[in-house]
């Protein structure tokens, strides 16, 4: 069967309303890693609803126990085809974070899927039920259509990601042989925007610290005791601030890369971030200015403060506050060297007179990112366009946060991620979706990408050669 048939076949499964049929099944599947009921859930998620599927595609499914105690379980799926051919390995997540069913608004439901007004809502829908459906949908389509692959296919998912994938590197680690690939395919986290169709090779990193300011049990009238006690609330104000100045710019020099790749700003020329209808206005004036929007978001790193607190904003009293604290979220690029964080934090605090501000690190995640010029990167790209019918955006990472970096340096292939969302489709928060232009094009997109790689695998196109050897 052709290539263009293939695609239309990929579309007629949106079209024919079987996609809104198996979304909706996997939705109404309460899979949150951070309830013991959800955790329950997702057992039935892998054995009821992937299983099935997985072995429709002619593979052998087996499901793992984790590693880590809080972890739950993996579930890795493989579909060999022949020594000689090269070996896609495909992810996804089982779990969604809660459903928050109250926040949600009229008529919509975290657990029933309902579309309105091109919208598909609820939960999972973006983040990632809905995006491995896409992909398994394509696989199956091409399946049906030539009757193998033409590639070797590893599935790997699961249950944790949203509570910080707990497990997964060490898992990896111990089932390297059945993992190992010539390169990852996965769709996760945003487009560029909704309108167009983006590839991006990696995540930025993150790790949270809080500057705690502990002065005294109770506060002491501000009219009495004003000028005489230190404010823990000012204090800390003024710590944060020898960190990020108050037009956002990161203030300690470590905390930043050297520079930016000329690989990356290549990459990142001509990208424009914020288009989509109900995005925020970009502020002027704010962060690294001499960097474009997109450089500072993909390229460089961000210091936020995400939240603070110092005596009863709801009911404040005349009282010097007894304690202050802060969490700070540190997103950073490959090429920033976090090593001792906390001890270099240490002392530029004792440098600048805050001795008495503590800190205490938090959550961390490494970044990573796929060179640009990879060869996998270009035969992906290529067959991308040629279903478009335009340029494909590449970045060379997302401003957020995946476990990119468990493929890239555990299992040391390239990764090329393919997101089916977009930025406000509000993953993470009541009313998530995903948008059926987005669903449908992306059937098209996955459809194509797998007929071509079968393609070139069989020796009829010479992309993946050159793929191959980009990784000699």
């Amino acid at each position: 069967m052709k290539r263009e048939h293939v695609i239309a076949k990929a579309q007629d499964f949106y079209d024919s309303g079987e996609f809104y049929r198996e979304l909706s099944e996997l939705v109404s599947v309460p899979s949150e890693s951070q309830s013991a009921a959800g955790r329950v859930a997702l057992s039935a998620y892998l054995q009821d609803l992937l299983l099935p599927r997985l072995e429709a595609l002619g593979c052998a499914v087996e499901t793992h126990s984790n590693p880590a105690a809080d972890g739950g379980p993996f579930l890795i799926a493989t579909r060999h085809e022949s020594p000689d051919l090269p070996t896609v390995l495909c992810y996804g997540h089982a779990d969604v974070v809660l459903g928050m069913a109250e926040d949600w608004s009229d008529g919509l439901s975290p657990w029933s899927l309902v579309e309105r007004d091109g919208r598909l809502y609820g939960r999972g829908t973006a983040d990632n039920k809905g995006q491995h459906l896409v992909n398994l949908a394509a696989l199956r389509t091409v399946l049906d259509a030539r009757g193998s692959l033409g590639f070797n296919l590893t599935l790997l998912f699961e249950t944790g990601e949203e509570i910080g994938s707990p497990g997964l590197e060490q898992f990896v680690s111990d089932h390297r042989e059945k993992l190992t690939a010539d390169v990852l395919i996965a769709s996760d986290g945003p487009r560029l925007d909704a309108q167009t169709p983006t590839l991006f090779l990696g995540a930025r990193g993150g790790v949270d610290f809080d500057l705690v300011v502990d002065l005294r049990e109770r506060g002491y009238h501000s009219g009495n005791w004003g000028g005489l006690l230190r404010n823990p609330a000012t204090t800390l104000a003024g710590a944060i601030g020898t960190l990020v100045d108050g037009h956002g710019r990161i203030l300690l020099d470590s905390l930043v890369p050297e520079q930016i790749p000329g690989a990356i700003l290549e990459a990142l020329r001509g990208v424009e971030v914020g288009r989509t209808p109900g995005d925020p206005v970009v502020d002027s004036g704010w962060s690294a200015t001499e960097l474009s929007p997109a450089e500072r978001v993909f390229g460089w790193n961000t210091l936020e403060v995400i939240a603070m607190s110092a005596g009863n904003i709801v009911e404040p009293v005349n009282a010097i506050p007894g304690q202050a604290r802060a969490r700070l979220q540190l997103r950073y690029v490959v090429g920033t060297d976090l090593d001792d964080l906390d001890a270099r934090l240490r002392r530029h605090l004792d440098a600048h007179g805050y001795s008495m501000v503590a800190v205490e690190l938090g959550i961390s995640f490494p970044a990573s990112r796929t060179n640009p010029n990879d060869g996998w990167v270009r035969t992906v790209a290529e067959s991308v366009e040629r279903t478009v019918g335009s340029p494909v955006t590449v970045l060379p990472n997302i401003g957020g946060s995946l476990p990119n970096h468990v493929f890239t340096a555990t299992l040391g292939i390239p990764t090329v991620w393919m997101p089916h969302s977009y930025p406000g489709c509000r993953q993470h928060a009541p009313d998530e979706h995903m948008l059926a232009s987005i669903a449908r094009e992306g059937l098209a997109m996955a459809a194509g990408l797998f007929y071509d790689i079968g393609n070139v695998a069989g020796g009829h196109d010479a992309p993946l050669e050159s793929a191959s050897a980009s990784r000699s």
